[in-house]
């Protein structure tokens, strides 16, 4: 009889101590936990607020797309993967420990001719501002995230080393570029050493033409004015055309008579006004006088 009361009592033992081993595994991975619990606050979860920027800069490098490397401070796990992200996981015990993104591949920074650091911007939110991060790319033996810091608040510094940058014309911004950006580089070099253009002039041109290959991200004013001349020098059918012809006219047609009632003189009369282009230079003249 005491035997048939100790096998069951071995069995439940086993069992609980299988039961207990799974429950620690969902211990040891607070971050999974913490990532997939629906109860936690949005907050808390790795959602980006925009997509990476295309890749862009020395080809050499883009090998490391698709690749993470970690980097272990004090709590915190640090990941940055090139031409994505960088996050953030802390490692503790705690239930809802945190994870968060501390910036999305956004651009370069350039000076002298050179790519100085990776900037990833638009992370989580940090009380009115987004976290950003900027990593430096230096020398070294193998693929490894060195160090991080955060300099000021919320905005962090990535060390990585590579052998990808050990050459010393590895980083250089002009051989980058495409034969058309080349030559309007060129043709700004030549223009500030005859000095017909400023040195804020120059800096002007080239921010410009590293905003067109890509390697920086212009203003959103720019995008927008963009957009505009593209939208109002598009027309995708003649009657799409003859639509917009009719509504300058009418406007032209307003201006007129707004400058017959103050008593303006201008050239030109109705009659007279058979294209939109004839008719803004009669306006321009009228203008003027």
């Amino acid at each position: 009889m005491a035997a048939a009361w100790v096998l069951p009592a071995i069995v439940g033992a086993v069992l609980g101590h299988f039961a207990a081993a799974g429950k620690m595994k969902i211990v040891e991975e607070p971050n999974t936990f913490g990532l997939n619990n629906p109860f936690l606050p949005q907050t808390n979860r790795l959602q980006p607020k925009m997509s990476p920027s295309a890749m862009s800069g020395p080809a050499h490098l883009f090998r490391l797309a698709g690749k993470c490397f970690s980097f272990m401070e004090s709590t915190y796990k640090y990941e940055f993967c090139p031409f994505h992200n960088v996050t953030q996981h802390e490692q503790t015990f705690r239930w809802n420990a945190y994870s968060g993104i501390l910036g999305i591949w956004h651009e370069w920074e350039i000076e002298n001719n050179t790519f100085l650091g990776m900037w990833m911007r638009e992370g989580d939110s940090c009380e009115t501002k987004s976290r950003q991060t900027k990593v430096h790319l230096v020398c070294g033996k193998s693929n490894k995230l060195a160090y991080v810091s955060e300099p000021s608040t919320c905005v962090y510094s990535l060390t990585f080393e590579t052998p990808l940058v050990c050459h010393p014309h590895s980083l250089l911004v002009y051989p980058t570029l495409t034969e058309t950006l080349q030559r309007k580089w060129d043709e700004a070099e030549q223009l500030l050493y005859d000095e017909l253009i400023t040195v804020q002039g120059y800096r002007k041109i080239l921010k410009e033409i590293f905003e067109e290959a890509g390697f920086l991200k212009a203003t959103e004013e720019k995008e927008v004015e963009k957009q505009n001349n593209k939208i109002s020098l598009e027309f995708e059918t003649a009657e799409k055309c003859n639509k917009e012809y009719k509504q300058l006219s009418k406007e032209l047609k307003k201006l007129q008579d707004l400058l017959s009632q103050h008593g303006i003189a201008y050239k030109g009369d109705s009659a007279e006004n058979t294209s939109v282009e004839h008719v803004s230079h009669k306006l321009a003249t009228a203008v003027v006088t």
